[in-house]
């Protein structure tokens, strides 16, 4: 009897082993259909992505990566870390001899080129833990950490979202025209005050060194970081991001939603605080009457569109072919080169000056961070919407569908009031 029970228990140790399966390294990989996992530390020999379910036969090239790489890039300008790297992308597999993926996993490397250890190993932060680094936490966890950079804590981890997010970008542009842009919109409580989200361009954000398309605006955030960063000091804010043209229908209703699933990928960002879909928390001080998106015909498409976008192109969990809009919130850079009380290793209480090279201000080269992650995210989505919905074509007929939703569509919408008066609901949810 005991005999058959250590067998019947070894059959099923071995069913539960064989139906358990881990992905690369815990909290590594992200997506689901479109499918990243980075790798590499900021002071190791390189980092890099490996790209998994990019659709075949596309077209592409490293320059195009190259375009968003050189974006995120540091040593861009007095308000940026002055460490000195191309960010030069190698595509190592992947991909036809002329460029045309294979539908298989593509790699691709950056190699660390200026990296400068000693600034972390000849000095008191090889022991004490910068405060609200991830210095402590990554300790807690592993029981070692990668001292020189930070490690997989370093914003040099993020090459790889933005190589994989270019990839991305070009597939949602050939897809629906989907356009993906994002700009500083707040640095502490400075605000772009002038941005039409219908128009502003790349060329726009680009202009200037803080990544704000409101010249004006952008003037007054760069006061304000010079004068924090002469200090010593860091300072934080909010970056805005754009999707236009996307299709309704993208997302979920419950754990899949869209905003849900943009969040986590924003938040995944080193430095990132805080989330806002469309209004956000500003939407907690309006009514319903005057937060509500009231819907109209559009007279040139005949499609449905909502008068405002205070939903940020989001309801329910699911796109409604307005322009997606989020913000996001990045604390000030934690390694400053002023005094701060702090702890080392082994529970001794000391005082730490940050040494190394560092960003004041982590928004300008978060402008491509987050429209990398909001691409990805937008991509995951677009496939699992061909894979759910697509798959078979809808043969109902065109006066039974619903009129066509979003900026990118033709319906059959009536424009003017129908009806003597308005329509009555009885509604009764929970």
């Amino acid at each position: 009897m005991s005999y058959l029970f250590l067998i019947v228990s070894i059959l099923m140790v071995l069913a539960m082993a064989s139906s358990f399966s881990l992905t690369m390294g815990t909290g590594n990989s992200f997506g689901r259909v479109f499918r990243i996992s980075t790798w590499g530390e900021s002071h190791g020999g390189g980092v890099g992505v490996n790209l998994d379910g990019c659709p075949p036969r596309l077209h592409l090239t490293r320059e195009e990566i190259q375009v968003d790489l050189d974006r995120r890039r540091p040593g861009q300008s007095r308000i940026t870390t002055p460490r000195n790297e191309a960010d030069a992308v190698e595509i190592v597999s992947g991909l036809t001899p002329d460029g045309i993926t294979l539908g298989t996993p593509i790699a691709m490397l950056v190699r660390n080129k200026d990296q400068r250890s000693t600034d972390y190993l000849d000095n008191d932060m090889k022991v004490a833990y910068r405060p609200s680094h991830a210095d402590a936490t990554y300790d807690a966890k592993y029981g070692v950490r990668a001292i020189a950079g930070g490690g997989r804590s370093s914003a040099r981890e993020t090459i790889g979202r933005v190589a994989a997010g270019a990839v991305a970008r070009k597939i949602l542009k050939m897809y629906n025209g989907i356009e993906i842009l994002a700009y500083v919109s707040k640095v502490q409580d400075v605000k772009a005050e002038n941005v039409d989200h219908d128009t502003f361009t790349m060329d726009d954000v680009d202009s200037n060194i803080v990544r704000c398309p409101d010249a004006a605006s952008a003037e007054k955030m760069l006061e304000r970081i010079d004068s924090i960063r002469k200090k010593g000091n860091s300072i934080g804010g909010v970056v805005t991001c754009v999707a236009r043209n996307v299709p309704a229908g993208l997302g979920a209703p419950v754990f899949d939603k869209l905003e849900a699933d943009l969040a986590k990928a924003c938040m995944s960002i080193p430095a990132a605080k805080g989330f806002e879909s469309g209004d956000g928390f500003e939407g907690t001080l309006l009514t319903g009457k005057d937060h509500n998106d009231e819907f109209y015909i559009d007279p040139e498409t005949g499609a449905t569109r909502t008068k405002t976008n205070r939903s940020g192109g989001i309801q329910g969990g699911i796109s409604n072919g307005e322009n997606i809009v989020v913000h996001v919130a990045f604390k000030p850079t934690s390694t400053i080169g002023q005094a701060q009380e702090t702890v080392t290793r082994d529970g001794k209480e000391v005082e730490l000056r940050g040494k190394g090279r560092h960003d004041p201000c982590v928004l300008p080269r978060a402008v491509p961070m987050v429209e990398a992650m909001v691409a990805l995210t937008l991509a995951d989505h677009v496939m699992m919407q061909q894979a759910q919905c697509e798959l078979f074509p809808d043969e109902t007929e065109e006066a039974l569908k619903p009129n066509p939703m979003g900026t990118t569509v033709s319906g059959h919408g009536q424009v003017g009031t129908v009806g003597a008066g308005p329509v009555s609901q009885r509604v009764d949810e929970e």
